[in-house]
């Protein structure tokens, strides 16, 4: 097997899977936004989707769920789509398990939240309290008092903890699975500065590196870190040596098509990138590489949606189809794909070529035809 990875129209939100080499699998965020009242809502049925995929290889799990933050936009509809231990109300017959659940230490941490928010972080607490099934993203000193309140110490729970700088651990690109995940954030002391929970500047940014023969495809995933935050990582990872953990062959846009994940301008008619971000699109990303915006259509000049302060924002869209020009890439946004009237899943399937898309025919009927872009060469 070769490992996919596997985006889904809906609209500004996420939800991407992974399958790996070995048959393992995983979900980066889980949010089922469709409306299916909505006659006109083109976005993709969620759970159907990864239903299907799932009984097509008898399974009811996955490997990992990983919640990069606790966003609408990235975990609504979780508490009717996965069987959680906090609750037996979240259990029963079609609901689907998870082995191991990650999230940054914010949805531990975090109060006041509700709905899905609420859901994740009842069981993210539950599972880190227990002692197994989960992975948790730094170690802020406000996590260690949190534990101590529940009669635990750091040192109990260090095993189930990654941060920023590290590998998670149990994956690598010489064992069966053939990936092997860095991650970038959050950073601890970020949080310990910081009065309340940022959860976008808080969230779950990484680094996953396939290995296809003798090649590399490296993957970076950016949820929805603004420019300061980018700033940071970059800042971060060269002063350790670690600029390699920032070299991409796919890159998950952040934020949904944001400027504000670029600079602090959204500019008349493409933004300007810092310096830090500059460097981490205009070099680290390789020949032919894959930019992906999970997110509604850019808007054209002058159209309603073009005034809407949410993403995406076509300024932001023209700085990244100047990077994918440069590099004889690709800008895809998700609710496109294949056509904007009919949007489907679209996978990028890793070979010991690089990265290649594939996308279903808009004429075709079950997803049966596929047109495949070309790969990075060399």
């Amino acid at each position: 097997m070769t490992a996919k990875l596997t985006f889904h129209p809906l609209g500004n939100a996420d939800c991407t899977r992974i399958d790996m080499a070995n048959g393992r699998k995983m979900l980066v965020d889980y949010a089922d936004m469709r409306n299916p009242a909505d006659m006109w809502d083109a976005r993709i049925d969620l759970p159907e989707v990864l239903k299907a995929d799932l009984r097509a290889t008898k399974r009811d799990y996955y490997d990992v769920v990983c919640y990069t933050h606790l966003d609408d936009d990235h975990c609504c509809g979780s508490g009717d789509f996965f069987w959680l231990e906090h609750a037996a109300k979240y259990q029963g017959e079609g609901r689907i398990k998870i082995d191991e659940l990650w999230v940054p230490a914010a949805a531990i941490l975090e109060d006041g939240c509700e709905d899905s928010a609420r859901i994740i972080r009842q069981e993210a607490r539950h599972r880190l309290r227990v002692g197994k099934g989960i992975r948790v993203f730094s170690r802020p000193t406000k996590l260690k008092e949190w534990l101590e309140k529940q009669g635990l110490t750091l040192e109990s729970r260090a095993h189930l903890i990654t941060d920023a700088g590290q590998y998670v651990p149990g994956f690598s690109m010489f064992g069966p699975e053939r990936v092997q995940f860095f991650i970038h954030s959050p950073f601890g002391w970020h949080q310990n500065e910081s009065e309340i929970i940022d959860r976008n500047q808080h969230s779950v940014v990484f680094q996953a590196t396939f290995l296809e023969g003798r090649r590399e495809t490296c993957a970076l995933f950016m949820s929805d870190i603004n420019y300061d935050s980018i700033n940071q990582i970059v800042i971060t990872s060269k002063r350790h040596g670690n600029q390699d953990r920032l070299l991409w062959d796919i890159f998950k846009i952040p934020h949904h098509c944001s400027y504000k994940s670029i600079g602090p301008e959204k500019g008349d008619d493409i933004t300007k990138p810092t310096d830090e971000v500059k460097w981490l699109c205009e070099t680290q990303g390789r020949e032919r590489s894959i930019m992906m915006s999970t997110s509604w259509s850019i808007p054209s000049k002058g159209s309603d949606d073009d005034l809407d302060p949410q993403p995406p924002h076509r300024q932001a869209a023209a700085y990244y189809r100047s990077v994918a020009d440069l590099k004889d890439g690709q800008f895809k946004v998700t609710m496109d794909l294949p056509s904007k009237s009919k949007p489907k899943a679209s996978t990028i399937e890793i070979t010991d070529r690089g990265a290649q898309l594939l996308l279903v025919s808009a004429a075709a009927a079950g997803a049966v035809s596929v047109a495949a872009t070309p790969v990075r060469a060399g």
